[in-house]
């Protein structure tokens, strides 16, 4: 491998690093605008494996953005990445997988006569909620390299545990 080849890859998983954490940022600030730029044009998320649904990421982007109203409060952390670029003979292509596992913790919205408040704030410090459901697991997303750079053509959620309310 040359250096200008290790360079570029080096690159590729920089770039790929970034789009993966753009997309746990998307979806803790509910940036949906933001979550559906990540993807190709026929790009797809599937989140039945946490009880959720499959479809087109324009479409996932407003089923998450009706469910994730019920958690006003969520720190999404995406760990354990492996990135596997494409192998074109010592050349990276336009293709790559990446697996990381997640873990999740939300706070669930109740009413207050002021609108939606984080349950849990009175049972940390001042402003602090405790978070009151928390999931983990891995998922695998598929990239392709796009004009913009490398964007998310699949994006699949494999839960592997949950702790809920009276868990």
């Amino acid at each position: 491998m040359t250096q200008r080849v290790a360079l570029a890859t080096v690159l590729d998983r920089l770039a790929i690093d970034a789009v993966i954490t753009g997309y746990a940022v998307a979806v803790d600030d509910g940036a949906w605008s933001d979550y559906g730029a990540l993807f190709t044009p026929d790009g797809r998320a599937d989140y039945r494996g946490a009880g959720g649904v499959e479809g087109p990421a324009d479409e996932i982007a407003r089923w998450l953005e009706e469910t994730m109203g019920l958690f006003p409060v969520r720190q999404h952390l995406i760990v354990n990445r492996r990135i596997d670029l494409e192998d074109l003979g010592g050349y990276t292509g336009d293709r790559a997988e990446v697996r990381a596992d997640y873990l999740n913790p939300m706070c669930l919205a109740h009413r207050t006569a002021d609108g939606p408040e984080a349950d849990g704030a009175e049972s940390g410090p001042p402003g602090v909620a405790t978070p009151d459901f928390v999931t983990g697991g891995r998922y695998t997303f598929e990239l392709r390299r796009a004009e913009p750079g490398w964007l998310i053509r699949t994006v699949t959620v494999h839960e592997k545990w949950r702790r809920a309310p009276g868990g």
